[in-house]
Order: C-alpha cells, then structure tokens, then sequence
C-alpha cells in the first residue's frame, strides 16, 4: 500500500450470503472493531439487496460504508430482476462491485456490460469496484497481462480521467475465488503493478497513483499483511471472511497498521 497516494479500501463481498437480521448482526459485530479505521483505510460491507436497507441503518453513523454487488446499466424500464444505480443510491448505498467473475461465469456478464454499468455507476455517484482476472488455463498458457490488460481497456472505455480516480480496481484471479488457492504476494504485486502501469498509459502517471487497487483472490486473516505490504495493493476484496467479524476485522487492522 502506498497511503500518502491513495486511500486503501477492504471491501468484504458477502456473496448470497446472510438474512436481515444475521446481517444486522454482523454488521453489529463488525462496526466497534474496526472503528479505529479511518482516514487514509475505508470499510467497506457489500451485502446482497435484500439486505441493503438494514445495513444502511445498522452501519448509520459508523464509519462502515455499503455497497451493493451488482448495478444494471439503464435507469429503468422492462429489466425484469433487476436494479438501477439511482436505485441504489436513493437506498444510501455508496459502493457496488461490478464484473466480478462470478457474474462473468454464471450470468454472461462481458466486458461490455462491465463497461456500461460501471458509466451508469459513476453517472449516478456511486463508486464502482471492477474486477478483473484470469482464468487458471490463461494464466498456464502465460497470457495473464494480455487478458488483465484487454479488461481495463474495455471495462474503462470512455471513463474521463476524473471518473476514473473514484473507480476502483479489484484485480481476482478467477483460480484463487472460493478455490483456496491464492495467489503469492509476488505474484498479486506482479499484476497490480502491471494494472497501475495500463491505467498510466490510458491516462497519466498521476491518475494511475490514485487509483486504489485491491486483490481479492481468497485474501484471509493469515495471508492479509504479506498482501497489503505490497506497494501496489491497495487493500482487498474480500468473501469468505468478510462472513466472520473477527476474521475481517484482522484484515482491516492489517491495512491500518500497514
């Protein structure tokens, strides 16, 4: 992490995970051990839309921020199932994760959607948080900058360079998610820094330092502080132990500390 460049972000992804009140408490859990996280590390709880509402009103006053984890790219009409970025807004949300390779697999998410709901995202407020990623086969075959690279372009296409600084940047290897595999330090930091190298082409050196990019391939209380020492991982996208307060609560003191 580099704090004086740019504000680091652990975002827990909560999947279809958690009712309303298993979410409130959580939330409850997770709001008075990470209340030392400010400034320069943010909180965030992605929660399913059902439970938006009550974790809107559970995190009221703490430093804890919501996000949603998916957005569709119009403003209303026959979207039968889904949700509007004002939607959300008007919701109290400030965050949705957008492209994530769940979404890619099993719902026919592609670049070009990626691109149009993250437009919708920022045309709306909100901040969206991209993933990008390769599969296990890509990266064997030794085309993970190829296809990392090809994703920022498309997935960014048109973002202005003001836009882009309240974008940010979840780089998951789709064969280190819900795997328990993960990916080694030197390898994250490998790709991270190739990210913030394409974002400093497509825009500037300046616009790349402010871009906060998280890893988020199976990042756990064990492995957090290794990760986040990195220079160019910025905090972390996290599933499985954004379920467990005490767990995630371990990550944000990491990036804290950090």
């Amino acid at each position: 992490m580099n704090k004086a460049l740019r504000k680091a972000i652990i975002a827990g992804n909560w999947k279809m995970n958690k009712t309303r009140p298993e979410a409130k408490a959580l939330l409850d859990a997770i709001k008075p051990l990470v209340a030392n996280a400010e400034g320069n590390v943010e909180v965030v709880a992605c929660v399913p839309f059902t439970n938006l509402e009550t974790a809107v009103n559970a995190t009221a006053g703490s430093n804890v921020k919501v996000g949603a984890e998916n957005v569709h790219f119009e403003k209303s009409g026959a979207f039968t199932g889904e949700i509007s970025a004002d939607m959300l807004v008007e919701v109290g949300v400030e965050y949705v994760v957008i492209g994530h390779s769940e979404r890619r697999q099993y719902f026919g998410e592609t670049d070009e959607t990626v691109n149009k709901r993250t437009v919708a995202a920022l045309a709306a407020g909100l901040k969206p948080i991209v993933c990008v990623g390769e599969l296990k086969w890509e990266r064997q075959c030794n085309i993970t900058e190829e296809v990392v690279g090809r994703q920022i372009k498309l997935d960014l296409w048109s973002v202005s360079k003001e836009d882009v600084k309240k974008v940010v940047i979840a780089y998951e290897p789709v064969w280190a998610i819900g795997t328990g595999l993960t990916a080694t330090p030197e390898q994250a930091e490998e790709v991270c820094a190739f990210i913030r190298a394409q974002l400093a082409k497509l825009y500037d050196q300046e616009t790349a330092d402010a871009v906060t990019i998280q890893y988020g391939g199976s990042m756990n209380a064990k492995n957090a502080a290794e990760l986040l020492a990195k220079p160019n991982i910025d905090g972390g996208l996290i599933g499985g132990a954004s379920l467990k307060a005490e767990d995630f609560n371990v990550i944000v003191q990491a990036a804290v500390n950090g």
